[in-house]
């Protein structure tokens, strides 16, 4: 008899993404950590098959029934993330998921690139997980056996695609990776992480400076990957496909990420860029994945764990230079702010996130966090008055991984 709850309470972080811009859904690596700041729910079992969903950031109640099929809450609408949650889980457990009046309250800035949206399809699963009693069910217990694994799942309610026997579904119409969901449900305090992915893989904890913090600047740019931003998103992460996809028909082979097929042989990275050929977007992106997985991300890692703050930064900056040539996933203002945070001094600064907008973090040392923040936030707003009122600052430190507050049981 599966064990549910009547009440649960839950904190999901926010994720910085340190290195590691786009590498995760080609099976690449990241360095992460959970923000000090993030999303709180709290959530009631009801016996009327909806889950309603409110919040203090946005006004009115949404309120879905519990079906496999939902229309409405496109475009971008923080509801489709909801709904992605409500009709994933019902398809993969059926009459086992209960109704449910859920209230978030959050500290983590909207839309961001601090993945708002992923710790919201956190926070919703596990709210409803708990209540229905889904994680003491066989078929649960089959597929998922430990935090990594059910970061992918969660990132599989997001992208659409199958996780073992649990059905894939819709999505929200991105075809992200598991790093957020990875950073929320795995992150150590005090400390950055390194994982592979596809499949997750846990590389290395890298301790965090204790004299030192991150600023994170919001740009003001929204960065709703399921909106507006969507279809150059979508292009980011497609590449790698499309890359994988000739890699395959050339070879014969048939290795499922990008990062399969760089480490099919020594020859193999040489080989992509002679079917690429020279100059073109898909030559470009490749060069960023591979930099960026197989050198930065590690010599990053490597640089932090010496205590050499000067290579860290050189490392970030490279790291930067390339999610602008490569990926081609920054504007004007995420740009401005990296290059504006290391003529402040910052040891390293780099934008983050699904980019076209979202934030750029700087690392600084902590007693001089909040002045750098605020001079940072000011020259920022000289050059872009028009994000003024959007734009603002948030000090964060790596954070612990999500954390039930409550439980009551049924």
């Amino acid at each position: 008899m599966p064990t549910t709850a009547k009440r649960v309470s839950w904190f999901v972080p926010g994720r910085i993404e340190v290195l590691g811009k786009h590498t995760d859904y080609a099976g690449g690596r990241s360095l992460l950590a959970a923000a000090n700041v993030g999303i709180t729910f709290v959530a009631e079992a009801n016996d009327e098959g909806v889950v309603r969903i409110s919040s203090d950031a946005v006004e009115g109640t949404v309120e879905l029934p519990l079906a496999e099929n939902i229309e409405g809450y496109d475009n971008g609408h923080w509801a489709g993330y909801a709904r992605a949650v409500v009709t994933r889980l019902v398809l993969n457990f059926g009459d086992q998921v209960v109704g449910a009046n859920i209230h978030m309250t959050t500290t983590l800035p909207l839309a961001s690139g601090m993945s708002s949206s992923s710790a919201m399809v956190v926070g919703l699963a596990r709210c409803l997980m708990d209540l229905s009693g889904i994680e003491s069910t066989d078929l649960f217990r089959r597929n998922i056996s430990s935090a990594e694994e059910f970061a992918a799942y969660l990132a599989c309610i997001e992208n659409g695609m199958s996780f073992g026997e649990l059905v894939g579904h819709r999505g929200v119409g991105t075809f992200g990776g598991s790093e957020d969901h990875t950073a929320m449900l795995c992150g150590v305090e005090d400390s950055l992480v390194q994982y592979a992915f596809c499949p997750v893989r846990r590389e290395a904890v890298v301790p965090f400076a204790l004299d030192h913090s991150f600023v994170v600047a919001v740009s003001g740019v929204l960065a709703e990957k399921s909106g507006a931003a969507r279809d150059a998103y979508n292009r980011a992460s497609q590449s790698t496909r499309d890359i994988l996809a000739q890699w395959n028909e050339h070879t014969g082979r048939e290795d499922s990420f990008l990062a399969d097929a760089i480490a099919a042989t020594p020859e193999a990275a040489e080989q992509i860029r002679g079917l690429l050929g020279e100059g073109n977007y898909l030559r470009k992106r490749f060069e960023q994945f591979l930099i960026e997985s197989d050198q930065l991300v590690v010599q990053a890692a490597d640089a932090l764990l010496a205590g050499d703050l000067e290579d860290f930064g050189r490392v970030v900056d490279l790291s930067q230079h390339w999610t602008d040539v490569g990926l081609q996933n920054q504007v004007d203002e995420t740009r401005a702010l990296a290059a504006l945070a290391r003529e402040e001094g910052a040891v390293a600064a780099s934008a983050f996130g699904a980019g076209f907008g979202g934030s750029v973090w700087a690392l600084v040392p902590t007693t001089e966090a909040e002045e750098f923040a605020g001079r940072w936030l000011e020259k920022y707003i000289a050059q872009f008055p028009e994000v003024a009122g959007r734009a603002h600052t948030v000090i964060t430190r790596p954070g612990s991984r999500a954390t039930r507050l409550e439980l009551e049981l049924a």
